[in-house]
């Protein structure tokens, strides 16, 4: 059976027609950015690759051609007896690798001889990228936004997973991200994704959300942690209504050490974030923060970063950069409780439906 090529943009639009979709290229390709739902069969994996490069370049591109052949069909056979055999004949596979198509060719002629309806993408990931990147804001601004703003430590990400719990469409852009997008947000142990990745994983998301209903979105600077939003969603949000949240400060420095439990459980990781203020705050005072951090004296800290960090200049630059915030609904929480925040998202829904 022949192999059907496919331009990167008829990609996009036809994901969801295909039983899987196949990238070819190496394991750490496929770990920085992929196509959504791709499972990764390697045609040459990483150590191969490296492999092929350096005889392309040391001997001959005949040599190196030789060898990466005989991986390349022993990969793909490997792949076929693990993950083909129980496919139908009418299994429809779509298959691509970076861009010129030697692996993903290679995988798509033998999945196509068996007599699978193969599909490949001509252009690989980069010409699907280039569809995404240019289809991005169009998915962003067709949708109409509902901005969650307030202080650090207001609980502002506790009410977007309330409101997701109560039926709300939301768009969790830190748990795309993941980071907590302060300079304090870094998550232990948890890398953030590529750019690439970011952008994909929020394109994706956009494209499953129902324009007819709202988008609850957490205020974002331009940046989340190292990633960057793209411009046309920032834009969106930036104009559109907004919600404020109020939380006494003794419930957000609670919650902040709830949310943040490696602030105590590991003071000296707490430290070296402290370190990254010294420019914002003077050598002084993040030493004598980070005394107190050692001295099992966290709290404290807390409660200065609130009132001399995060606090000063909040409101005004909040009115700076979302046009609607005088406007915005107020949401007072009595507390931080899941209780208090399954309330508010009750009264958001039900404002909503009455507008």
């Amino acid at each position: 059976m022949s192999v059907q090529k496919i331009s990167g943009g008829e990609a996009l639009a036809a994901l969801d027609r295909y039983d899987a979709v196949i990238d070819a290229r190496s394991e750490s390709e496929f770990a920085l950015d992929h196509l959504p739902g791709a499972v990764n069969w390697p045609s040459l994996d990483d150590a191969q690759r490296a492999r092929v490069g350096t005889l392309y370049k040391q001997v001959n591109p005949f040599e190196a051609r030789k060898v990466g052949a005989a991986l390349v069909s022993r990969n793909i056979a490997a792949h076929i007896e693990r993950d083909a055999m129980d496919k139908p004949r009418d299994w429809r596979p779509l298959v691509y690798c970076w861009r010129g198509g030697q692996r993903s060719g290679a995988l798509a002629l033998v999945l196509g001889q068996i007599g699978f309806r193969v599909t490949l993408v001509e252009g690989g990931y980069k010409a699907f990228r280039n569809a995404m990147r240019a289809d991005l804001p169009a998915q962003a601004e067709r949708l109409s936004y509902r901005v969650i703003c307030g202080p650090t430590g207001s609980g502002k990400t506790r009410l977007l997973h309330a409101l997701q719990a109560a039926g709300a469409q939301v768009l969790d852009l830190e748990g795309l991200a993941s980071h907590r997008a302060s300079v304090l947000g870094l998550i232990p142990g948890q890398p953030q994704p590529s750019q690439k990745r970011f952008e994909m994983l929020i394109w994706e998301h956009l494209l499953h959300l129902d324009a007819s209903r709202p988008v609850y979105v957490e205020a974002e600077s331009k940046k989340v942690g190292n990633l960057t939003l793209p411009d046309a969603l920032i834009q969106a949000m930036r104009a559109s209504a907004c919600l404020r949240v109020e939380l006494s400060e003794d419930e957000r420095v609670a919650l902040l050490l709830e949310d943040y439990p490696f602030f105590v459980s590991d003071p000296e990781f707490f430290c070296q974030r402290l370190d990254t203020l010294k420019a914002l705050r003077g050598q002084a005072v993040i030493e004598r923060w980070t005394g107190l951090v050692r001295a099992g004296q966290t709290e404290t800290v807390v409660r200065e970063l609130l009132t001399l960090h995060y606090d000063p200049g909040y409101a005004s630059s909040t009115r700076r950069n979302f046009a609607r915030f005088d406007q915005a609904l107020e949401v007072a929480l009595p507390d931080r409780s899941p209780k208090t925040l399954a309330h508010a998202s009750a009264m958001i829904l039900a404002a909503e439906a009455a507008a």
